[in-house]
């Protein structure tokens, strides 16, 4: 008797069979393959979303993860999330709702909090300026997993970490399979499923599969943007970022100096005003050149912080902008100091792209060396107010971010992704405030959620500074997550049909979420209903029945009445 293809494995799967675990033939016995319903490759925000909604829609999942921790940018990048003003009100679904309820619910649960703050209804753990939600990473990890939780248990979800995608079986537009390696090379899976789901942070699967796709800055002739360039520039990206935490304590924790400190010790971009290591750097709104202050621990009172960037962007105190941790929300003596998360302007790394480069392994690790040498030069050679130089007292909290021997993040921040060549591109004039001003971001009739974030650009590969402008609360269009050609692959995360420009604002944590989301509930959708992604598109009845099971399970289509910033 034969064994089951893969294309068999995947039709069988289709029909609801539960993930299997099979030795292929003529493979050795590290090399296995394994079925469901869909393959979600990557478990950032956006992995994590899909997976939720085909669970949720009676599916099998296998769901891969790169890094120890899922929940990508919130979690093993170490990245608080990046919120607009009416997160606590409307403008995101209701799972990621239920993961921001998640994660207040574990610190009153489990923190020795004050009295005051466990009676905080909009409780921020870190009193961060970027956000009415600032918290350690490892929490999010736990709310993430229990979020899962039931799925593994009854088999449905199966979750392959640390594993990482290295090849795919592709038959004219569809994908069969994907093939996915350990982290450690212990061994290889081949995932079969009749729908794919790309949520990986760079967009893998596009040129593993041939999927047409966009890198860096589309020209003007392109798009019609009136950023854009006059000639595209595919290699020009945003800069990669490696976080850290620190806290500020008694003693000298002064790590070892890096390898390349004197490097980055005097390197200046020509934007910049002052070298890459200084407090000064461009305002990125005005791009006036402006001096940050420092000052840890400020004793501030974090029921008083007012964490709303339509007001504020909140980096004119380093410490307290991305603080994670502010310790006088906890008991007496419960921290030694709060614990900030460092993802400020001198940690952008603008050597060189780390996408489709064969040198990106090189980047990646001299992003972290740089990381490494911001923190020694706060350490030994900051300017302070008090006119002396260094802080000493701050301490590398790698345990509070999982990270590796180096006490950094487990995986650099990935602003800018592949992007696929999808049926709709979102360009600037949909949502740029100064084009659209008091009529609003456009409406799409395929609307599959929404978002809001400034269209915000960090300094760039190529040279080129922040990109900061106001931008109009806007909706996901369904045509962005539909490549024009493959049929059954999905864009779930950063890699949809944006340009360079409105990635910038569709980037952030709970639009990557909404996009996840409302990719998996697609597949879903058509896997019930025997249809494909294309045809929920064009079909008025389809569309309407798909929006339909999106607003029965929480995810908002349509703005109230509100104004971009």
């Amino acid at each position: 008797m034969r064994n089951a293809t893969s294309a068999e494995k995947a039709k069988n799967a289709g029909n609801g069979e539960k993930a299997e675990r099979t030795t292929m033939m003529g493979e050795s016995p590290d090399v296995v393959e394994i079925s469901a319903d869909a393959v979600v490759v990557g478990g950032g925000l956006g992995g994590v979303a899909a997976a939720l909604a085909l669970l949720r829609a009676g599916r099998t999942v296998i769901l891969t993860e790169e890094y120890d921790w899922l929940g990508g940018q919130l979690t093993s990048q170490a990245v608080p999330p990046d919120e607009h003003s009416w997160v606590e009100r409307f403008g995101v679904t209701a799972s990621y709702r239920a993961l921001r309820d998640g994660i207040r619910r574990y610190y009153r649960d489990h923190y020795p909090l004050t009295a005051r703050s466990r009676a905080w209804r909009e409780l921020n753990p870190g009193a961060g300026h970027v956000s009415r939600l600032c918290h350690e990473p490892r929490v999010a990890v736990a709310v993430i997993e229990a979020m899962l939780a039931p799925y593994r248990g009854s088999g449905r979800l199966r979750v392959l970490q640390p594993y990482r995608p290295v090849g795919a079986e592709v038959d004219g537009d569809r994908v069969r399979a994907v093939r996915l390696e350990h982290r450690e090379g212990k061994g290889e899976v081949t995932a079969v499923a009749p729908y794919v789901l790309d949520a990986t942070e760079t967009g893998e699967l596009l040129p593993l599969t041939g999927t047409e796709y966009v890198t860096g800055f589309e020209s003007q002739g392109d798009t019609g943007e009136p950023s854009a360039p006059a000639e595209a520039q595919p290699m020009n990206m945003q800069a990669v970022s490696v976080c850290f935490a620190i806290d500020h304590v008694d003693g000298d924790h002064t790590i070892d100096k890096p390898a390349a400190y004197e490097f980055w010790r005097s390197y200046q971009p020509d934007f910049w005003g002052d070298r890459l290591l200084s407090w000064r750097c461009p305002h990125p709104r005005t791009l006036e050149i402006v001096e940050r202050s420092f000052t840890p621990n400020p004793d501030d009172d974090p029921l008083l912080v007012e964490a709303d960037q339509r007001l504020n962007p909140g980096d004119a105190n380093l410490w307290t902008f991305r603080r994670i941790a502010a310790r006088r929300n906890f008991a007496d003596g419960a921290y030694d100091s709060d614990i900030t998360l460092v993802n400020w302007p001198m940690i952008d790394y603008l050597e060189g792209p780390v996408i489709d480069v064969p040198d990106a392994a090189a980047h990646v690790a001299a992003a972290r060396e740089l990381s490494r040498s911001v923190l020694y030069w706060m350490q030994t050679e900051a300017p302070r107010a008090d006119g002396g130089t260094g802080f000493p007292g701050l301490r590398l909290r790698g345990d509070v971010t999982g990270g590796g021997e180096d006490g950094l993040a487990q995986a650099p921040y990935i602003r800018e992704s592949r992007r696929v060549r999808a049926l709709y591109t979102v360009a600037e004039q949909d949502l740029s405030f100064a084009v659209r001003g008091d009529k609003g971001a456009v409406n799409y009739a395929d609307s599959v959620g929404v978002g809001m974030y400034r269209i915000d650009l960090h300094p760039s590969t190529g040279g080129d500074n922040y990109i900061d402008v106001a931008s109009s609360p806007f909706e996901i269009p369904l045509g962005a997550l539909v490549p024009q050609r493959m049929t059954n692959l999905l864009p779930a995360s950063k890699n949809i049909g944006t340009t360079h420009i409105t990635n910038g604002a569709y980037r952030l944590h709970p639009v990557e979420w909404n996009v996840g989301e409302a990719a998996g509930a697609l597949a879903a959708f058509c896997l019930d209903n025997a249809t494909t992604p294309h045809a929920v598109r064009e079909d008025e009845g389809l569309l309407a029945d798909f929006q339909r099971r999106l607003t029965r399970d929480g995810v908002e289509l349509r703005w109230p009445q509100v104004t971009g910033y």
